[in-house]
């Protein structure tokens, strides 16, 4: 199972607020803008605002230079994950947010393959500001694919187009 699963905690912006001190994960390969991800996939840095978070234990993770939003990329590729229920893949995302308010549900596709979108406020577990977030959750027959953003309520929209471009420009070989 990948270190970000079970829970969003690995997600640098929610870290402080459920305490998680982060470890390094070197050999990023990025060229042109592009993370080359050794588990199958790519995805483009969505604009020079975003830099890469080097402690962390994501495959790539971004900080907005403004501070408050960040967004990642995982793929878990051990233990039969891409084989689990797409609602079940969401939930363990989850895990150890509290106060959870599910803001929208739905299915989408990510580079051509059936995903599980979600959109939610949530808290961590510790008493801290409430966090609006996006997972997107895909799989293929090696791989679960997680592309999350987050984000302060009161930010949330101001880089939501960046994230956008990043999902879009996310594909798998």
């Amino acid at each position: 199972m990948s270190a970000l699963r079970p829970g969003l905690v690995a997600l640098g912006l929610l870290a402080p607020l459920v305490g998680l001190v982060l470890l390094g994960c070197a050999g990023r390969r990025i060229s042109d803008g592009v993370y080359h991800s050794t588990k199958g996939y790519r995805v483009r840095i969505p604009g020079p605002d975003w830099s890469v978070v080097e402690a962390s234990r994501a495959d790539l993770e971004l900080r907005h230079r403004a501070g408050g939003a960040g967004m990642l990329v995982n793929a878990d590729c051990a233990g039969g994950a891409a084989r689990r229920p797409p609602g079940v893949l969401t939930r363990q995302l989850l895990i150890g947010l509290r106060d959870r308010t599910v803001v929208e549900r739905d299915e989408i596709a990510v580079d051509g393959r059936p995903g599980t979108r979600t959109v939610l406020r949530a808290r961590g577990a510790e008493a801290g500001p409430v966090v609006q977030i996006e997972t997107l959750t895909v799989a293929d027959a090696r791989c679960v694919y997680d592309l999350i953003y987050a984000a302060p309520v009161d930010v949330f929209v101001e880089n939501r187009g960046d994230f956008d471009r990043f999902v879009d420009s996310f594909t798998m070989k």
